[in-house]
């Protein structure tokens, strides 16, 4: 027999019984749309945790002591901030690092580049086009902190040794705390936001960066002098971080050990949080890629239902048409073409509900994305879930295909 002639047998078949292709081929369908989703999921994670990360100096160490009195908490180019919320009472065990320990850090730890200390706090802000005071994250940073956060400027400069050595009253916003306080970045140059109820100019506005690690981003911050922050906002009541910089990422490490030591000395009972931003790093990406294996494990689950129905309705077909094998063994098919017929009804199934996954995958994307779930479709992705479904489809499409080509023509043709 021709292929042709076996591709219109097979065409008549699937005309003939729409509502049971279209049945047949639902788990096709929620297996072809959930590969789809993904590739798309894993993809959309692996380009969310490399935006999260853009802005961290990989070679960048953490130092903070963390308390249940902290009330202002340090956020460092490691990790951005990890703001406290709320003033509470401090613990009488507290210990405040202080730029003697940043100093001290940078004088014995070897192999490191630079490093700075800061701190975060809530205060109320009014200016610009607010009609109230609004809480913002307020984070008190060094000159050099702009450098070693990778931070970009919009307009205006950064922050300087003459703001931090004079304490003076100036500002730094974050691209999203501009445009909600003036309006536009350009609007906020040179403008002056009070910052709990005291004047402060602003000097410049910071490019958008995106989110972070913590889930914090500097566009929603405003930086001022750490001195300036001590006098004005904190006083003692402050907990910093400390950010060394490694000038070989592969040092860290040995670096973080180093401090450890460093720090004992000077606090000998304290214990203090050393993280660096690898860690974090590689933390997301094993939580992204642990999704992906679990949906990559229910996807094969689906796809096996699907593979499953499609046998089960192959079969019954094969029970229905044995007249009709019988008829076309009768005429001269051969059991290659008996089985090029059932295998191409399978696959012409799958093939259609691969098809049908692709489209319900692009209609429940916005759905997905409204749980902020990034998601990131690709061409590569829907051709992938398209070659799964014809592959499932034709795999446990085989062995009813087989057993149809292998009916004996006289018992065939006597079956009732």
């Amino acid at each position: 027999m021709r292929i042709s002639e076996i591709f219109r047998l097979v065409w008549l078949n699937l005309v003939q019984n729409k509502s049971k292709v279209i049945l047949t081929s639902i788990g096709i369908v929620a297996g072809s749309a959930t590969i789809m989703m993904v590739l798309a999921i894993g993809r959309g994670g692996q380009m969310e945790v490399a935006e999260q990360f853009k802005n961290l100096n990989a070679g960048a160490v953490d130092v903070s002591y963390e308390s249940s009195g902290d009330s202002g908490r340090g956020g460092g180019p490691g990790g951005f901030f990890m703001f406290g919320f709320g003033q509470r009472g401090r613990d009488r065990n507290q210990v405040t690092l202080k730029e003697s320990d940043m100093e001290d850090i940078t004088l014995f730890v070897p192999g490191l580049s630079d490093a700075t200390i800061s701190f975060s706090t809530n205060a109320d802000v009014e200016g610009g086009t607010l009609d109230s005071s609004s809480s913002y994250t307020i984070a008190g940073v060094k000159p050099n902190y702009a450098d070693l956060s990778n931070l970009t400027l919009a307009i205006g400069d950064f922050l300087t040794e003459e703001n931090e050595e004079g304490k003076e009253k100036v500002c730094v916003l974050g691209s999203r705390a501009a445009k909600e306080i003036f309006g536009s970045a350009y609007d906020a140059y040179d403008g002056t936001v009070y910052i709990d109820s005291r004047p402060y100019s602003v000097a410049g506005v910071i490019g958008e960066m995106g989110t972070v690690a913590s889930g914090i981003s500097p566009d929603d911050a405003i930086f001022i002098p750490y001195a300036t922050g001590i006098k004005y906002l904190t006083g003692s009541d402050v907990s910093p971080t400390i950010t060394a910089i490694a000038e070989d990422v592969d040092n860290v490490p040995v670096i973080k050990e180093y401090i450890a030591d460093t720090l004992a000395g000077t606090y000998p009972n304290a214990e203090f949080e050393i993280s660096d931003a690898g860690s974090k790093m590689e933390a997301a990406s094993k939580s992204n890629e642990t999704l992906q294996l679990l949906l990559i494990a229910m996807a094969a689950i689906v796809f096996f239902v699907g593979g499953i129905g499609i046998m089960n309705v192959l079969f019954v077909s094969v029970k229905e048409r044995t007249n009709e094998i019988g008829i076309l063994k009768a005429i001269g098919c051969s059991r290659k073409d008996i089985l090029t017929e059932f295998l191409l009804e399978a696959a012409c199934i799958s093939f259609v509900g691969a098809i049908l996954g692709v489209l319900f995958g692009l209609c429940i994307t916005p759905i997905i994305e409204s749980f902020s779930v990034r998601v990131e479709l690709t061409v590569s992705g829907a051709v992938l879930s398209l070659l799964f479904g014809v592959l499932t489809g034709s795999i446990f499409g085989f062995y009813p295909a087989y057993k149809a080509s292998t009916l004996i023509p006289v018992v065939a043709l006597n079956q009732e």
